[in-house]
């Protein structure tokens, strides 16, 4: 079996990782992928946001199964495009990947199906959203750009002064582009927040192990938001109980909710929650694996990932057991200095294979690139994802900082709290 896996971040390497342990010893390709990918699979420079390109390499390597991984290609319609051509796609259609591209479209479905999440309202005009902003007392308050800002386009605001200031980046100076012509500006909502990941083949749901992610760049929740700075996995936070309502209340009413939209999901559905004292209420939906907490899930997980791929691309998912590691995983975002804005050191990194024979230890690739003799060098924002496993969440934060340490990654830097909430 040939699988082409789409992406270049360490929620792909995480992927293909995971893929090359399955009992279908499937040859792996990756578009573009990174210098970690390149170990385990063929990687080949082909843009994820040029869908043609990508169709035209799976039809002439005579891929079996597509596995996307970033959400720009799936909002733009690359199941769409494969499918016409007759190609096997993991991931959902453009029309159903509106869940995370459009942030408006997606707080009215909620709404309309009376799914828990924070009251909202949608503004097209700066005007408008300005004036609201002005003349309402309920504070603190959210401002979200519509589009898709890869997790940057969210402003929590305190008062007025600076709800309007993030209308105006958002609206007027255009920070996130077109992803921001549109805001949603809704009910801040208070409790401590948690991700749950789901595959669904339409009809049936395989809820995955809770994680929790650190948006902010650092410790203390302070700084700018990112992509991600670090997850963990399991979120005691998330009981079983819990876990029970959210799949009850929020995930199979969502996989109703769209197909009674006329846009039936088949993929990955990932909600972004906020465990409130009224209950779990929908941050945000994603339509594809989180990033980084797919990294901390891939490393506990023991059932084979291309049985449950195949599970959901051929609508026999109830055939698929979930089984996983009991430990929990911990994995810490390095990253370059100055993300989440401009990055130029592009640094050296030295000491990646000292961990090699550690079974208990990965250091997924994020942002790097070959170079010369083998060497590994910084090419993102978000360059490695160190993610540990512990017999308890302390040996397992333990064991990814240490591994931080041993590296020589100058210009670099990460979070030292990650995990601090069940610490």
């Amino acid at each position: 079996m040939k699988i082409l896996v789409v992406g270049s971040g360490g929620r792909e390497h995480a992927l293909v990782w995971k893929l090359k342990q399955s009992r279908h010893d499937p040859e792996l390709h990756c578009a573009p992928g990174n210098a970690g990918i390149a170990d385990l699979a063929h990687c080949v420079d082909i843009d994820v946001s040029d869908l043609p390109a990508l169709r035209d390499y799976a039809r002439r390597a005579k891929i079996d199964l597509t596995i996307v991984g970033p959400e720009v290609p799936l909002c733009a319609g690359i199941v769409d495009l494969f499918k016409k051509e007759g190609l096997r796609i993991f991931g959902p259609d453009a029309l159903a990947a509106r869940l995370e591209g459009d942030k408006a479209w997606a707080k009215d479905v909620l709404a309309r199906h009376k799914i828990p999440t924070a009251n909202h309202r949608t503004f097209k005009e700066m005007a408008a959203a300005l004036a609201y902003v002005q003349d309402t007392v309920d504070y603190p308050l959210v401002v979200k750009a519509s589009g898709l800002a890869a997790g940057k386009g969210v402003t929590i605001c305190g008062n007025s002064e600076e709800a309007a200031a993030a209308v105006r980046e958002a609206m007027g100076s255009r920070r996130f582009g077109s992803a921001g012509d549109v805001v949603v500006i809704e009910d801040f909502l208070e409790g401590e927040e948690a991700s749950i990941i789901a595959l669904t083949d339409g009809k049936t749901i395989a809820v995955l192990e809770s994680s929790q992610d650190h948006k902010r760049a650092h410790d203390g929740d302070r700084g700018p938001n990112t992509g991600g700075m670090g997850a963990y996995s399991p979120a005691p936070v998330v009981t079983p109980a819990l876990q029970r309502e959210i799949e009850e209340q929020i995930l199979v009413p969502m996989v109703h909710a769209m197909k009674e939209e006329r846009c039936p999901f088949n993929g990955v559905l990932f909600a972004g929650l906020m465990m409130t004292r009224k209950g779990p209420k929908v941050l945000e939906f994603n339509v594809r694996f989180g990033d980084p907490e797919c990294q901390a899930l891939m490393v506990r997980l023991r059932s084979d990932l291309v049985d449950l791929i195949l599970g959901c691309v051929d609508r026999k998912l109830d055939e698929v057991e979930l089984a996983w590691d009991p430990r929990p995983a911990v994995t810490v975002v390095v990253a370059q200095e100055g993300y989440p804005g401009t990055v130029s050191a592009h640094s050296e990194i030295k000491g990646l294979d000292r961990f090699a024979a550690d079974p208990d230890l990965m250091i997924f690739h994020a942002g790097t690139k070959g170079g010369r003799g083998g060497r590994v060098y910084a090419s993102g924002g978000r360059v490695l994802n160190v993610t540990a496993l512990g017999k308890t969440y302390r040996e397992a934060v333990d064991r990814a900082y240490a591994a931080i340490d041993a590296l020589d990654f100058p210009h670099s830097f990460c979070r030292r709290d990650i995990a601090h909430r069940v610490l």
